[in-house]
């Protein structure tokens, strides 16, 4: 977990226009409050946070990459889909035990694995019940892959051939002669 907290501490926050920018701002201020409010939730049911957690700055809606550490299942920081630079870090013996933890949601956008053990990670993603898992990457897309969630995080495609299914009628034909 020290490794994952050191990279969160090391992403430069700025304009997204900055070539030297990894992370820019949050969308709105509502969403850096929401972010901050789930924060705050967790560190009210005892999360501890390992870096980041808060506003960086005055102006803009920039937010620390956060790690956090020491959760339960109940938490709301680990139930939500918080849409913010947040990460959970939990221990775990066996991928059915973190498969199960992480489908214990009603939400399935999108899932991130980092291992050095591809076989597990590939074995971890048949699993999971998201729409897109990333393996030693995150937030990566391309026109040509299928983007969308599972359970209440939506139905449907959008990009790749699956997008088109929704342009198309299906009909059936039956005929007796």
């Amino acid at each position: 977990m020290a490794g994952v907290a050191d990279i969160a501490k090391s992403i430069k926050l700025g304009d997204g226009l900055d070539p030297g920018t990894e992370m820019g701002p949050l969308v709105s201020e509502e969403q850096l409050d929401k972010v901050s409010g789930f924060l705050d939730s967790g560190r009210e049911e005892g999360a501890k946070i390992v870096a980041g957690g808060h506003r960086q700055g005055n102006a803009g809606y920039f937010f620390q990459p956060t790690v956090i550490a020491d959760t339960r299942p109940d938490m709301k920081v680990v139930r939500e889909e918080i849409f913010g630079p947040v990460v959970v870090a939990a221990p775990f013996e066996s991928l059915d035990e973190i498969a199960a933890a992480a489908n214990d949601s009603p939400y399935g956008l999108g899932a991130g694995i980092w291992t050095k053990d591809i076989s597990k990670a590939h074995a971890l993603a048949k699993k999971l019940r998201a729409g897109t898992v990333w393996i030693n990457c995150y937030n990566v897309f391309d026109a040509a892959l299928p983007f969308g969630g599972y359970k209440q995080s939506g139905w449907g495609r959008e990009m790749g051939h699956e997008a088109l299914e929704a342009y198309t009628e299906v009909k059936a034909v039956c005929t007796q002669l």
